[in-house]
C-alpha cells in the first residue's frame, strides 16, 4: 500500500535542496512554482511518515501483547489511528486540479430581476470580500459597473493569497465551486406590496495567469478602443476617455474596464482579466475530458440553471449540488461561507475517491 509515495518522498528531498540554492530565488516565478510543489508534497510526506510510524508502533504493541495483554488495547488504538492516517493520505494522493494553487478572478453579473438582481450581485460581492478577509487573502476590484439603485450590473475582483498557501487552500481551490447561477428570494426594496420576488446573478471564477509570459498575446490580435466612463464615479472618471475596451480578435473575447482614473491603469486591468479568460479557454480546450468543473460554471444567468438559492424570509441558504442547507443566511452573507464551500470540497473528494476505487486505485 502507498508504494508509489516513496517517489514523492525523493522528489520532496530534491526540492528541499533546490530551494536551499540562493540562485533559484533569483527567478521569482520558478521559486514560486517550486515552493508550491514543496508545500503540496510536504503534506503528503508528513502524512506518510505518520502512517508508517503508527504501523510500526502497532506492530510493536502486538508483539508485546503476546506477553502482556495490556498492550492489546494500545494496538487497537494504533490501528484506528493508522486507518485514519491512511484515509488522509488517500485524500492527499487524489488527482489534483492543476489550477488549485492559483489566485482567482471572480466575475459577478446581474441577471434576471433588473435592479433587484444588481443589488443581489452587490450582496454576493460583499460576501466574497468578507470571506476573503477571513481567509487572509487580499482583494482588488478590477472593474465595476454600478446600477442606478445601488449594487452592480457587472463587477470583477481579483483574489490573491499571501505567501505560499497550504494545498487546497489557495483562492481558486476554494472559490472555483462558486461558479454558476445564484438565485435570491426576498422582498425587493422596490416592491410596495411586500411580495417575494425571485431574481438571479451569475458568478464566473477564473484561475489567474501567474505572469504575462504564461499566456502569449500577439498585440496585432487586439483591438483597443477607448471611451468615456459611464455610471457612478468621480468627476475625472466621467469626463475623460479613460475607459478601455479590448477585443481579442481570434477568440472574440471582449473585456472592458473603466474603474480606474487613467487609461493606462484600465488597460492593465483589462489585460489581466483577458489573460485569465484566455488561460481558462486554453486549458479547457487542451483538457476537454477533464473540464467538467469549468463547464459547470454557467455562462448565462438563467434562473433554471441555479447552483444555490438564498431565501431571505426563511434565512435559509441551499446548495443544489450537494443538498447542503442551513438557516444562517445572514452569517453567510457576512462572509461565513466556509461550511458551504467545504460541503462542495468534500463532495468533490468523495466522487474522486469513488472514481479511484472503481479504477483499482490504492
Amino acid at each position: 500500500m502507498f508504494e508509489g509515495v516513496e517517489t514523492l518522498v525523493s522528489e520532496h528531498a530534491e526540492l528541499e535542496q533546490r530551494l536551499a540554492d540562493p540562485s533559484v530565488h533569483g527567478d521569482p516565478a520558478l521559486a514560486k512554482r517550486l515552493n508550491r510543489r514543496y508545500a503540496e508534497l510536504s503534506a503528503i510526506v508528513e502524512a506518510y511518515a505518520a502512517w508508517r510510524q503508527a504501523g510500526d508502533d502497532r506492530a510493536a504493541a502486538l508483539e508485546l501483547a503476546a506477553d502482556d495483554s495490556a498492550f492489546a488495547a494500545e494496538a487497537a488504538e494504533l490501528e484506528t489511528r493508522q486507518d485514519g492516517l491512511a484515509e488522509r493520505l488517500r485524500m492527499l494522493l487524489l488527482p489534483r486540479d492543476p489550477n488549485d494553487d492559483r489566485d482567482a478572478i471572480l466575475e459577478i453579473k446581474a441577471g434576471e430581476g433588473g435592479a433587484e438582481s444588481a443589488l443581489f450581485a452587490g450582496d454576493l460581492l460583499r460576501m466574497y470580500l468578507r470571506f476573503a478577509e477571513r481567509a487572509g487573502w487580499s482583494t482588488q476590484v478590477l472593474d465595476a459597473e454600478e446600477s442606478d439603485l445601488g449594487g452592480y450590473k457587472d463587477v470583477s475582483v481579483a483574489v490573491k493569497a499571501r505567501g505560499t498557501p497550504e494545498p487546497g487552500t489557495a483562492p481558486y481551490a476554494r472559490l472555483k465551486y462558486e461558479g454558476g447561477v445564484h438565485r435570491v428570494q426576498r422582498v425587493p426594496v422596490t416592491e410596495s406590496q411586500g411580495r417575494i420576488h425571485t431574481s438571479a446573478a451569475g458568478v464566473l471564477v477564473l484561475p489567474e495567469a501567474e505572469d504575462e509570459g504564461e499566456v502569449e498575446i500577439n498585440p496585432n490580435d487586439l483591438r483597443i478602443d477607448v471611451f468615456r466612463s459611464s455610471g457612478p464615479g468621480g468627476q475625472s472618471v466621467n469626463t475623460t476617455d479613460s475607459a478601455v475596451r479590448i477585443t481579442h480578435l481570434p477568440t472574440g473575447i471582449v473585456v472592458s474596464c473603466q474603474n480606474e482614473k487613467s487609461q493606462l491603469q484600465n488597460k492593465e486591468q483589462a489585460m489581466r482579466i483577458l489573460r485569465a479568460r484566455l488561460l481558462a479557454a486554453a486549458q479547457e480546450e487542451a483538457e476537454r475530458e477533464a473540464s467538467d468543473a469549468r463547464r459547470s460554471q454557467v455562462r448565462t444567468v438563467d434562473r433554471s440553471e441555479r447552483v444555490r438559492t438564498y431565501n431571505f424570509p426563511e434565512n435559509r441558504i441551499s446548495d443544489h449540488r450537494t443538498g447542503y442547507k442551513a438557516y444562517n443566511l445572514d452569517a453567510v452573507l457576512d462572509g461565513d461561507l466556509g461550511p458551504v464551500v467545504q460541503s462542495l470540497v468534500d463532495a468533490d473528494a468523495e466522487a474522486a475517491l469513488a472514481a479511484t476505487a472503481e479504477g483499482g486505485g490504492a
